[in-house]
């Protein structure tokens, strides 16, 4: 088997606030060195590891760094890791949206790539003028697209909105058509970014099992960039983890995922400031989720064993809220394995910070890494607005003991297999300073 993508010694650098150096006698230095005495650029020689999560002392930072690894033909690649380890700077060199910075990158075949929604459309263009545009970069005949064109459309979905503007077509719309035109155009390597995410739960089935078909029977090239680590596991035959630009690990899907968790539980275990990372963005907010703790050991929970979490909270508005505290707990490919929802809590505008104390008895989770996401509800569920914040995998657990209940084995391995409902969580508003 032939090999299908390269990465020889990748490294991509990025000087953060400013395009260039910075300078024009930097600029000139850079380009006298370089162009003229064919020498090594001297600005390569300073830069941080891309944490993203710490200010750094220099003004350059690696996106990557030191990538080496081969994908053969027919290979299916998971390429996972926290945000901001790099994985859309891979694909976006891989697909020539910007070059290296150092190293080579030999890629075998035409590429289709889906980095982003709308990539490669024209808003001002209709869907069906964009396929044939895509089409045509990617080298095909209108002939060749002519024949392929019903099938897009109807993999898509699309049909009735074909010859109307992209710019008027919804996110979801646009990733639909945008898969479509990738997947059928017959790409030797497709590229896949987080944008599957965006469409519905129909499509994203319907997504993974195009990928399927295009590896397995066509004998093509997948890259897919995920968070979602069951699809990672059940798509793909091998996984790449990368951490702040590095490659952490290489190797079956499996492994790559059990090891990006582990990892994952060691970096982020117990507590958790809420950042922009963590939090979606569309809600009210008028009372907001800053900060997650985690009382138990985190590393060592019993099956059996209450969870008990410090929530505080922010009180942005002048007037009282109340509303109930919702915990989502899912394992460590992504999939929620149960919820639950605290009593009703009220907050005034006496203070502007409360603390709530929040108790979760008889989870029954079967032995495992999990994490948690938490969100603020008001009673009026008919209502979109009735979420008032949301904050993801925030808190990162680790159970590893079965509780002496004969049966609570078998509860804990039923309850993991998705979906149900915890008991509900008790909270209780406690002095900031407890």
């Amino acid at each position: 088997m032939s090999t299908a993508i390269e990465f020889e010694n990748i490294s991509k650098q990025y000087r953060l606030g400013l395009v260039s150096t910075g300078t024009l006698s930097h600029d000139l230095n850079r380009f006298w060195q370089t162009k003229v005495l064919r020498r090594e650029d001297p600005y390569l020689k300073v830069g941080e590891v891309n944490d993203r999560a710490h200010k750094g002392a220099s003004e350059y930072v690696w996106a990557l760094k030191d990538i080496n690894f081969k994908v053969e033909q027919g290979d299916v690649v998971g390429i996972i890791g926290r945000n901001g380890a790099g994985k859309s700077t891979l694909l976006k060199l891989l697909s020539r949206v910007t070059a290296p910075t150092t190293g080579t990158i030999r890629a075998r075949g035409r590429i289709a790539s889906l980095l982003e929604v709308g990539t490669g459309f024209h808003p001002e263009m209709t869907g069906r003028e964009n396929i044939y545009m895509n089409g045509a970069i990617m080298g095909m005949t209108r002939a060749e697209i002519t024949r392929k064109l019903d099938e897009i459309v109807d993999f898509s979905g699309c049909e009735r909105y074909l010859d109307t503007p992209v710019k008027r077509y919804s996110s979801g719309m646009t990733v639909r058509l945008g898969f479509a035109i990738a997947a059928h155009l017959e790409p030797e390597i497709l590229v896949v970014d987080e944008v599957l995410a965006v469409g519905d739960a129909e499509f994203q089935k319907k997504a993974i099992g195009k990928m399927q078909d295009v590896s397995r029977g066509e004998g093509r090239t997948v890259l897919f960039v995920s968070h979602n680590m069951g699809a990672v596991k059940n798509l793909c035959k091998r996984g790449i983890v990368l951490n702040q630009g590095r490659i952490d690990f290489i190797g079956a899907a499996k492994d790559s995922v059990e090891h990006y968790a582990s990892s994952s539980l060691n970096n982020k275990i117990d507590h958790t400031i809420i950042s922009a990372v963590n939090r979606k963005t569309i809600f009210s907010r008028s009372v907001e989720i800053i900060e997650v703790r985690l009382l138990n050991d985190a590393s060592n929970i019993s099956t059996n064993e209450p969870l008990e979490f410090v929530i505080k909270l922010k009180h942005n508005t002048s007037s009282s809220q109340s509303f109930k505290i919702g915990l989502f707990i899912s394992n460590n490919y992504g999939i929620t394995v149960g919820t639950a929802y605290t009593n009703t809590i009220e907050t005034n505008c006496a203070k502007d910070f409360w603390v709530v104390d929040i108790v979760l008895k008889n989870h029954n989770l079967a032995k495992g890494q999990y994490s948690v996401n938490f969100n603020l509800s008001n009673f009026n569920y008919a209502s979109f607005g009735s979420d008032l914040d949301l904050v993801r995998d925030v808190i990162h657990f680790n159970v590893n003991s079965i509780g002496l209940n004969p049966k609570t084995e078998f509860i804990a391995w039923h309850q993991n297999l998705g979906g149900c409902a915890f008991q509900d969580a008790k909270a209780k508003l406690v002095d900031e300073n407890e």
